[in-house]
């Protein structure tokens, strides 16, 4: 786990020194779309509670395999800020569940994405009673590598708002993809 740490911070230094490659100013105006597909590193034990993610994923606890596909959509209603959502596709070792997301997120100088969002998840016995609802927050670093094209490496912290199902919030850190239309 630390080398996984260490590697995702290496990458994050590195686009963070690195000069933009491609111009973000046109990817990020009013009226352009966003299409994002994320992976999510962390969480332990706690990540396979909080399953109802939009990211792909892959985890292996203890001979229980757990793993998530899913992507993202946004829309540009200003420059830099775009309302987004995202739905996905988690198994939990057979038993399944659909997972979306809502939010907003917001290019700080066209360069640094913040995201505020909502997700939920359902399905049949993977929560039992319980509807997971989490509220999450995440920081990070917009790398273009083209015009339309870039890579997001950032940290997310998902809160709980369900204490009945959890009341463990969960830290994650995410490398995402973007198209930008």
């Amino acid at each position: 786990m630390k080398k996984l740490f260490l590697a995702a911070f290496a990458v994050f230094a590195f686009a963070s020194v690195s000069a933009q490659d491609g111009d973000s100013s046109s990817a990020l105006t009013k009226g352009s779309w966003l299409v994002e597909a994320n992976t999510g590193f962390g969480g332990g034990a706690t990540g396979a509670a909080h399953r109802s993610t939009t990211s792909f994923g892959l985890t292996s606890i203890d001979g229980t395999t757990i793993w998530s596909i899913g992507g993202e959509a946004g829309y540009f209603v200003m420059d830099d800020l775009a309302i987004k959502l995202g739905l996905g596709y988690n198994d939990f070792d057979g038993a399944s569940s659909f997972s979306y997301k809502l939010g907003a997120k917001y290019y700080i100088a066209s360069q640094f994405p913040v995201q505020l969002d909502f997700t939920g998840a359902s399905g049949d016995d993977v929560f039992g009673d319980e509807s997971p609802l989490w509220l999450g927050i995440q920081g990070g670093y917009a790398w273009f590598v083209a015009d339309n094209i870039s890579i997001e490496p950032g940290l997310r912290y998902n809160h709980s708002l369900n204490e009945d199902f959890t009341d463990e919030g969960v830290l994650e850190l995410n490398i995402g993809f973007a198209l930008h239309f």
